[in-house]
């Protein structure tokens, strides 16, 4: 029988002289910054597992291959204002794939509320069990320099 897929779940936190830096920052702490993301909708596809440990690592591709991931993303250069990221989800207990959400807001607790609520009502569109949610979440305080807080998963790379 095939090992399962991995999906690994990351996090950082990137600063920069602009947002968008700070986002380009965190994508290089995961080791992805060369990689253009392709976003997924939130399907997790049947025989993958999705580790949360943070130690498996992102998949490895070339400069400029495609990273099929999931991913949430909150940036802020507004002292005082905090940036957070999450990312949640459900497998069936079939083995048979799962779902992710992903949410970003000004603070921790309305993006772990916003997982919690996306995956109850989600589930209940389907006839089949679900494992217990888990998530992933990540957050910082902007003291003056842009900020982001990212969360991933990662599926493959591709070749152009």
């Amino acid at each position: 029988m095939p090992h399962a897929q991995v999906i690994p779940v990351l996090s950082a936190i990137g600063g920069g002289a602009t947002t968008l830096a700070a986002f380009h920052r965190a994508l290089m702490d995961l080791g992805i910054g060369e990689n253009n993301l392709v976003r997924l909708s939130s399907v997790i596809p049947p025989g993958w597992q999705v580790d949360p440990s943070g130690q498996t690592p992102a998949p490895r591709g070339d400069w400029g291959d495609r990273l099929y991931c999931v991913f949430a993303e909150q940036r802020t250069c507004t002292p005082g204002e905090e940036a957070w990221a999450g990312i949640g989800w459900v497998q069936r207990v079939d083995g048979q794939g799962g779902l992710f959400v992903e949410h970003e807001g000004g603070s921790e607790a309305f993006v772990r509320d916003a997982i919690s609520k996306s995956l109850a009502d989600m589930v209940q569109r389907y006839d089949v069990q679900f494992s217990e949610p888990q998530s992933v979440v990540t957050g910082v305080h902007c003291t003056g320099e842009p900020i982001c807080a990212l969360v991933v998963a990662p599926y493959k790379t591709s070749p152009w």
